[in-house]
């Protein structure tokens, strides 16, 4: 049995990595990281960590080497969207479909957490993604985000730097599927990487801010954001990994609470459930 796993740095897939390598053997799982040029520098100690401790294997490191880094990609015209965010289309799940095409895997392993809207996400991408026959390692076992910190911390591994910083997640500086209160703490944190997104949104026209709520159509310039707003941080709306949150978000599933209750396992979602 082939196993891959999706590792982007972040606490949660650190864990359902561990938990594969565990399951399937050290053998039979490839684990792989994809590089987007707008990590934080700590990335290199943390992922090295993991190597050595945590998973005692090589991490592979892909990139799309259409684009140097997260800016180039959004340099070209695109930002956010409906449908989620370019810069991991491109960098992320246009290379797992790249590779895909030349590796057989039998089963692919994600992050997504014991959480609401982590097992909302996972049965829609589940169902769209059939393919890829996706295995949930922490739905699985009931494991959310501060449980898969105290199993990295019990193992002696600090967690990546921009956890340290109070951010939510280990995304790129600057994730364009951030709130108010993120960008004006990486205004604070980052002042270099707020004004050359700030930038970017003005050399194309787009923005990854909107007014009016979820569904806000008009654009919000970083360099119009108010830097009192949003004093307190907003969470970013998940792990950013080889698929885009926002891209499961409009609907909550039934089958939710189902799980949640332990009533229903992914097991149960054959091809016949998911219609």
């Amino acid at each position: 049995m082939k196993i891959v796993s999706w590792f982007s740095a972040g606490i949660t897939s650190t864990i359902a990595t561990m938990l594969a390598l565990k399951k399937y053997g050290h053998k039979n799982v490839d684990i792989i990281f994809f590089e987007t040029g707008a990590h934080h520098k700590d990335n290199k100690r943390f992922i090295r960590e993991c190597e050595e401790i945590l998973f005692k294997k090589k991490i592979e490191i892909e990139r799309n080497e259409k684009y140097k880094d997260l800016y180039d990609v959004l340099s070209r015209g695109f930002i956010n969207s409906p449908g989620g965010a370019y810069c991991t289309h491109q960098l992320k799940k246009e290379v797992r479909k790249k590779l895909q095409k030349t590796r057989i895997w039998d089963n692919q392993i994600f992050g997504f957490e014991f959480e609401r809207k982590e097992i909302n996400r996972a049965i829609k991408f589940k169902e769209q993604n059939p393919e890829t026959k996706p295995l949930f390692p922490l739905i699985e076992f009931k494991l959310n985000k501060k449980a898969c910190i105290t199993i990295l911390e019990s193992y002696g591994v600090r967690v990546p730097r921009m956890y340290e910083l109070g951010y939510h997640n280990n995304n790129c500086i600057g994730c364009v599927k951030g709130g108010i209160g993120y960008w004006n703490k990486i205004r604070r944190d980052f002042p270099y990487r707020f004004k050359k997104m700030a930038e970017i949104e003005r050399e194309v026209g787009a923005t990854c801010l909107k007014e009016g709520g979820e569904e806000g159509s008009e654009r919000l310039y970083l360099d119009t954001l108010d830097p009192d707003r949003g004093r307190e941080l907003e969470p970013i709306t998940g792990e950013c990994g080889v698929v885009c949150a926002t891209e499961f978000m409009e609907f909550m599933d039934d089958r939710v609470e189902l799980i949640l209750k332990g009533q229903l396992s992914f097991d149960d979602l054959g091809s016949e459930a998911l219609g």
